[in-house]
Formats: structure tokens, sequence, C-alpha cells
């Protein structure tokens, strides 16, 4: 069944042939980009080029007829596998070294990274030291806090003693004064 419309279209553009005639290019023995000659005309190595057949104009609907496909000869069918293994070389090595590319930045991000994640621990480590230092320095002054919170304390309770004292001296010379007068 031949395809039809869109589907011819859409086969033509996979194949990547234009789609006026899938032959018009090759002469048998020629390559594709050769100038052909008319019709029974002898190209330059050799050969005969056969006649085109024109698709017949039917009223159908577009629908197309198949034609019989003419084989390639040798030597383009060898140049032309050359070129596209040449050509999917040449994609692959971009491929690979793209990939290689992403891969260096990878390595050198993580160099990076690492780096800073040492130098982050080493700030840290130098926190820890610096707070165990600090430490040990409350704890060698903590008696003398102690200390100092005990004199606190005594120094409260002889103030208020103090206050005592004062009431009760005055309360002694007013009784004095008192009795002086009499």
């Amino acid at each position: 069944m031949a395809a039809t419309g869109e589907e011819a279209a859409a086969m033509d553009s996979i194949s990547g042939v234009p789609p006026s005639h899938h032959l018009a290019g090759l002469s048998l023995g020629g390559k594709p980009d050769e100038p052909r000659g008319e019709t029974g005309e002898m190209p330059r190595d050799g050969q005969v080029v056969p006649p085109l057949k024109k698709p017949p104009n039917t009223s159908d609907g577009g629908v197309e007829t198949a034609e019989e496909a003419v084989e390639p000869a040798e030597p383009d069918i060898n140049e032309l596998c050359t070129d596209m293994f040449d050509k999917m070389a040449v994609f692959l090595q971009g491929e690979l070294t793209g990939t290689c590319e992403d891969y260096r930045l990878l390595e050198n991000m993580n160099k990076l990274t690492s780096l800073k994640y040492m130098e982050m621990k080493d700030i840290s480590i130098n926190i820890s030291r610096n707070l165990q230092d600090l430490n040990h320095k409350y704890a060698s002054l903590q008696p003398y806090l102690d200390q100092i919170n005990q004199i606190e304390e005594q120094v409260s309770s002889l103030e208020q003693a103090a206050y005592k004292l004062d009431t009760y001296s005055k309360k002694l010379e007013a009784k004095f004064k008192k009795l002086e007068k009499r």
C-alpha cells in the first residue's frame, strides 16, 4: 500500500531526501552531485542515463504510485557510508568531549567543596579548642567565684547587723538623754 498525503511527506522528511524524486539526483554509476545528462546521453563515466518516469497525473486524491528503486552503484554506497561514519565519529567525539568537560567541571567543584569543608573543619576545631580552654579557665576560677559569693553574703549580713546596731545605739542615746535630764 502506498503512503499518501501527510504520511508520504513524513517519510520523505525522515529519509532526508527531498520530496520531489528520491532518485532524481542519482545516475547509474555516478555520484549524487554529478550533473546528469539528458535522457539517453552518455555521462562522463560512460554509462547511459535511464529516462525518469514521471508519475501519472491521477485525480484520485493524492495517491502516489510506487516506483522501482534503482540501487546506486557500490562506490556511492561506500562513499556515503564513509561519510556517514566520519560524521558520526565527529558527532560522538563532540558528545564525549562535552561529557568529559562536564566531568572535569564536577571534579573541580568537588575539589573546591572539599577545600571549603576542610577550612570549615579547621575553624570548628579551633572554636572547639577555644571553648575547652574557656571551660578550663572558668573551672579554675570557680573556687574564687564561690569565695566572692560567700564574702558577699557575709557583707550583707554584716550590713544588717550594722543597721540593727545603729538603731539600738539611737535608742540607747535617747534613753541616756532622758536620764540625763532628770
